[in-house]
């Protein structure tokens, strides 16, 4: 897209759909088409009563197909935080789109679900009273159900793994010991039939890790990895519970808060989270860094998307120091069901030429890699 055609779009947005007979949008410009749909969602009240005449006037609008939640969702993906901030203030005091504030009634009529919950952390700033509690409710139901999805496959993959030394009384098809079933019934082959006869099965025993290790989650909180910070919470409750495992989680923006005495409640958790600001991994890697007892037994998952506000220099010096050490340095750019990030790849490239694991994982992906590092 050339310049003149990026400030016709920026001319275009301003001025609002009722100029798209005079100014269109170039070719392409998906995203200026979902920022119009935003701003006409708040600011077509601005007419009152002539709303709705103005919608017809203009052929129909996509925007009124958005709900609250949905509106919210679009305006923190497409526009920076101060801009975020001053029309979530137009909505609440000029145009009382108060409904999640102040309603508990449509509160409860919501589904909870992941797309809710991030519609609350992104509004529960606001929110007070009953409103807050109800909000409370919502965020623990939804945490529940992730923890009861991941839990049986991490637990799994952490607490304990095939001992093919030894044998076991638990009878389970998971635990059969083919070779040595086959091995021991060897001398009761029956020639006729061509076949051996089974008199006795064995099945491999399962062994439990209890030397612990130390699992330093290190969270960015930027609206982007929203859906990260959402699994690492709920990843950092889990983790907790394991008797191999000290956890420690620590959310960052341009500041660092270290939640590890909230760790085995993901609400609290949850609820601590302040979207938005700036972003210092390297402040935030010094931090975590310091929390670094016994280097060899300590994993330390940096969830982020790489794009640093406190200058690359100080990242890779920062990172090179905790790989030399010894211990596992784990770059997530994604941690969530569908893993798909959007990040700074060349930062990527460099932290993973010294010597970082860099990738996006689901959760069932990064339980794992932490069993085989542990292994």
């Amino acid at each position: 897209m050339t310049d003149e055609q990026e400030i016709l779009n920026r001319w275009r947005l301003m001025l609002g759909s009722s100029a798209k007979g005079q100014i269109s949008f170039s070719e392409g410009s998906v995203r200026y088409l979902e920022m119009e749909d935003v701003l006409d969602f708040l600011y077509e009240r601005e007419y009152g009563e002539e709303q709705e005449i103005r919608k017809d006037r203009t052929g129909g609008k996509e925007a009124s197909a958005l709900t609250v939640p949905s509106w919210i969702g679009k305006m923190r993906r497409l526009f920076p935080r101060r801009t975020v901030e001053i029309m979530e203030k137009h909505a609440l005091e000029k145009y009382e789109m108060n409904e999640l504030l102040t309603d508990p009634e449509v509160l409860r009529k919501l589904e909870p679900n992941q797309t809710l919950l991030k519609t609350i952390l992104g509004l529960k700033h606001m929110m007070k009273g009953e409103v807050l509690q109800l909000a409370r409710e919502i965020v623990r139901k939804v945490a529940k159900e992730l923890t009861e999805k991941l839990e049986k496959d991490m637990r799994r993959c952490l607490v304990g793994r095939l001992d093919k030394t030894s044998s076991s009384p638990v009878k389970s098809a998971r635990n059969l010991d083919i070779r040595k079933t086959i091995r021991s019934n060897l001398k009761h082959y029956d020639k006729e039939r061509g076949q051996i006869v089974l008199q006795q099965i064995c099945f491999h025993s399962r062994l439990k890790r209890y030397h612990k290790w130390r699992i330093i989650i290190c969270v960015d909180e930027s609206g982007s990895m929203l859906d990260s910070v959402i699994h690492s919470a709920v990843m950092a409750g889990i983790f907790a519970r394991l008797p191999m495992l000290e956890t420690k989680l620590v959310i960052f923006d341009t500041a660092v808060v270290d939640l590890s005495g909230y760790v085995e409640d993901p609400v609290e958790t949850l609820m601590s989270i302040q979207l938005g600001g700036g972003t210092n991994i390297a402040g935030a890697l010094q931090y975590c860094e310091g929390l670094i007892d016994f280097p060899y037994r300590t994993l330390l998952i940096l969830v982020t998307d790489l794009y640093e506000g406190g200058g690359y220099q100080n990242l890779y010096a920062v990172s090179k120091g905790i790989i030399e050490s010894g211990a596992r340095l784990l770059v997530l750019t994604a941690l969530d069901r569908e893993a798909s990030p959007a990040y700074d790849k060349r930062a990527a490239g460099v932290l993973a030429g010294m010597g970082a694991h860099v990738a996006a994982m689901t959760p069932e992906q990064l339980s794992e890699w932490m069993g085989n590092i542990m292994g």
